[in-house]
């Protein structure tokens, strides 16, 4: 799974703490904390018929992880739903979009890691891409990283960082495997996430995921979960070893970027047969959601 150039995206109009330039000269600081140190919070965001589906509870998660690494002059949620606009209108973009929602500690008056050099607040950037959801619907091929998530006494997941070079590394593995993304491992050996989303298993008619010890506190997960729990789908959490993904009945990934796709071979084994049924039906009940709720940007 490689993801390609859109050629509507040759255009784009990028928002950088108020200003909107072409994607050609949009730049940031070398003395920004995102270039000194990948000191940075981010969300993925995606729209629907010009609305953002859970877009108080993305932002919630950026102030979260912004309020964990101590930044100040955290922007109030308006401030980026109007810059979310300004830029959508700007891109005349209505649906199929995918929106990168960054916020770096700022700018600092000379190279470092003190935070006490961050004097000018943070930098807000929004980069939203026609992009439509980026797995194929019909299977994905994982492959067991040797990388491991970190725990929390190491550096806490719910903190959701832009230092993805954990990810970067697992996903290189990846490549090299002919998979479509790394299956990653916590340091007691149970199944965490992949390098980009987080993983269900379906067994018996009951759908399980990992507790979020080692990642990040998924917005689509509690979505699907929230859905298990309005429909009468038994699920459950609790920890997951990779012999239990490799004997389920079905498997599936959930994501914004990728919403939800099936899993149908991790390191070689064939997992589940040819329909995946509550996989699919999960997908469904959740393109239901995002077809009727969200807020209104556009």
């Amino acid at each position: 799974m490689q993801q390609h150039f859109d050629p509507r995206n040759k255009d784009l109009i990028v928002y950088i703490n108020g200003n909107l330039v072409h994607r050609d000269q949009a730049g940031i600081s070398p003395f920004d904390s995102a270039v000194q140190g990948g000191d940075a919070v981010w969300e993925g965001l995606r729209v629907y018929a010009g609305r953002i589906f859970a877009l108080h509870e993305h932002l919630q998660r950026l102030r979260d992880s912004a309020k964990a690494l101590a930044f100040t002059d955290i922007p109030e949620n308006e401030h980026i739903i109007d810059a979310i606009r300004a830029t959508l209108r700007a891109n005349d973009m209505t649906d199929g979009v995918h929106i990168r929602l960054t916020l770096t500690r700022g700018v600092k008056i000379t190279s470092g890691m003190d935070p006490r050099l961050n004097q000018s607040g943070p930098t807000l950037i929004v980069l939203a891409e026609h992009k439509a959801p980026v797995y194929d619907k019909s299977g994905l091929k994982l492959s067991t990283s040797s990388v491991r998530r970190f725990p929390p006494d190491c550096l806490d997941p719910k903190i959701h960082h832009a230092n993805l070079l954990q990810s970067i590394l697992a996903k290189i593995e990846a490549n090299l495997a002919g998979a479509d993304d790394a299956l990653m491992l916590d340091y007691q050996g149970f199944v965490a996430e992949t390098n980009a989303t987080h993983l269900f298993l379906v067994n018996q008619d009951t759908v399980y995921t990992p507790h979020t010890h080692a990642c990040p506190e998924g917005i689509t997960r509690m979505t699907v979960l929230d859905i298990c729990a309005k429909e009468g789908i038994p699920f459950q959490i609790k920890n997951l070893s990779l012999t239990e993904f490799y004997r389920a009945d079905e498997a599936f990934c959930t994501g914004t970027m990728g919403e939800l796709a099936a899993i149908t071979s991790i390191d070689g084994r064939r997992i589940g047969g040819e329909s995946q049924p509550l996989t699919q039906r999960l997908s469904t009940l959740y393109s239901r959601r995002t077809a009727s709720s969200g807020v209104e940007v556009i």
